[in-house]
C-alpha cells in the first residue's frame, strides 16, 4: 500500500511555474528537440519538391500564427490577413532595393512596419464586434490591395516588384537547400516568442478578453488596448512571413493574395485548432498538403472511371476549393477544437492505456 501511494493518478501541479511550463514532461521536451534536429537534416535527404513544400509550410505557418493570436487567443476575427502578408513582402523588398540594408535586417523591419499599419486598422476595429468587425477587416483588405495597385513607387503597380535573395554580411543564400534553414530559424524564433508571450501577463490578458470580455474589464484589463495590440501582433507576424516569401520567390505580386488567401489562413487555424500554437503548424501543413494530395490523387486516377466522370484534369482547381470548404465545415461540426485536440486525445489514450476509457 505504501508503494501504491507513489503511483501518479492525476494532474498534480503544485506551483504556478509548473502550470505555465512549455513542456509538461521531460519526454515531450526531448521529443521536440529530437524533431528539430531531424528536420535540420531534411535538405540532405529530401528532393527540391519536398523542400519547397516544407518552406511553404514554414512561411505560411508564421503568418497563421499571427492570425491565431488575433482569432484564437483574443477572440477577434480578420479576413484581411493576406493584405498584411503582402504588405510585409512589398516593404522588405522596397527597403532592400532602395537602401543598403541587407535582407537579414529588412525582414524584421518589414514586420515592424506592418505591425504599425495593423495598429492603425486595429484602433477602430478594436471597438467593433461580430459582423461589423468582419466588414472592417474586409475593408482593410481592399484598401491595402488598392494601394498596392496604385503605388508604383512602392509596389510597382501592375508590374511585379523584384526582391533580392537573402543575404547577410555579403553571404547570399540561394536555392531551396539554403533558404530552408533561413525559414526554419525564423519559424523557431516566432513560435518560441509567441509561446512565451502566452505565459506572460499580457498573454493571459489576451486570453481573458477572449473568454469573457466583461469579466476581463471588471478585473481592470483595458479591452481597447489589448484588442488593438492583438491586431498589431497579428500584422507583425504576417509581415515577417510575407518578407520571407518575397525573398524566396524573388518577385512580389498582388495575384493570389486576395480574399481567398485570407480565408485559407483562417482555414489553417480552424483545422489546426483555434487557440493552439502547435495546432497552427498542423493546420498549415494540412492546408498546404491538401492541394498536393489532390494532385497525386488525380494522377493515380488518371484514365479511370472517376477521372472521366469528374474530369479531374479540367476541374482540379475547383475541386480543391470545394474540398477545402467541405473540410472546414467538417472540422467545425465534428472536430471544432482541430487537429491539436485530436493529438492530445491520442497522447492521453496511450498514456492511460489500458485504462483510457
Amino acid at each position: 500500500m505504501a508503494n501504491a501511494s507513489l503511483i501518479p493518478a492525476g494532474d498534480f501541479r503544485t506551483s504556478y511555474a509548473a502550470d505555465t511550463t512549455i513542456f509538461p514532461t521531460r519526454t515531450s521536451r526531448n521529443a521536440v528537440i529530437l524533431s528539430i534536429v531531424l528536420v535540420c537534416f531534411a535538405p540532405l535527404v529530401l528532393s527540391s519538391y519536398w523542400l519547397t513544400i516544407l518552406i511553404q509550410i514554414g512561411i505560411f505557418g508564421i503568418a497563421a500564427l499571427g492570425l491565431n493570436i488575433l482569432v484564437g487567443f483574443t477572440g477577434q476575427i480578420s479576413i484581411g490577413h493576406a493584405a498584411f502578408f503582402l504588405l510585409g513582402a512589398y516593404t522588405s523588398a522596397y527597403i532592400n532595393n532602395t537602401t543598403a540594408i541587407p535582407v537579414f535586417f529588412t525582414i524584421p523591419l518589414a514586420g515592424v512596419v506592418t505591425a504599425l499599419v495593423g495598429l492603425v486598422f486595429g484602433v477602430p476595429a478594436a471597438r467593433l464586434k461580430g459582423l461589423y468587425l468582419v466588414i472592417a477587416t474586409l475593408a482593410a483588405q481592399y484598401i491595402l490591395i488598392d494601394f498596392f495597385s496604385r503605388a508604383e513607387w512602392f509596389s510597382g503597380g501592375s508590374v511585379p516588384a523584384s526582391a533580392n535573395p537573402f543575404s547577410l554580411f555579403g553571404f547570399v543564400l540561394r536555392g531551396d537547400k539554403q533558404y530552408f534553414y533561413v525559414v526554419l530559424a525564423y519559424l523557431l524564433v516566432c513560435y518560441i516568442l509567441v509561446t512565451n508571450l502566452m505565459r506572460t501577463r499580457d498573454g493571459r490578458a489576451l486570453v481573458a478578453v477572449r473568454d469573457h470580455y466583461l469579466s476581463a474589464e471588471i478585473m481592470g484589463i483595458n479591452l481597447t488596448k489589448y484588442r488593438t495590440l492583438s491586431f498589431g501582433l497579428a500584422a507583425f507576424f504576417a509581415g515577417i512571413a510575407g518578407a520571407l516569401y518575397a525573398h524566396y520567390q524573388l518577385v512580389v505580386s498582388n495575384e493570389g493574395f486576395g480574399i481567398e488567401r485570407s480565408i485559407l489562413f483562417l482555414a489553417m487555424i480552424i483545422i489546426g485548432g483555434i487557440g493552439s500554437i502547435s495546432g497552427t503548424l498542423m493546420g498549415t501543413a494540412f492546408v498546404v498538403l491538401l492541394p498536393e494530395s489532390m494532385e497525386w490523387l488525380s494522377v493515380a486516377l488518371k484514365g479511370g472511371a472517376i477521372d472521366r466522370a469528374l474530369e479531374l484534369n479540367n476541374n482540379l482547381t475547383f475541386l480543391r476549393e470545394i474540398a477545402i470548404g467541405l473540410i472546414i465545415i467538417a472540422f467545425l461540426v465534428f472536430e471544432p477544437d482541430g487537429l491539436a485536440h485530436r493529438w492530445r486525445q491520442i497522447k492521453a489514450y496511450w498514456k492511460l492505456y489500458p485504462f483510457s476509457h
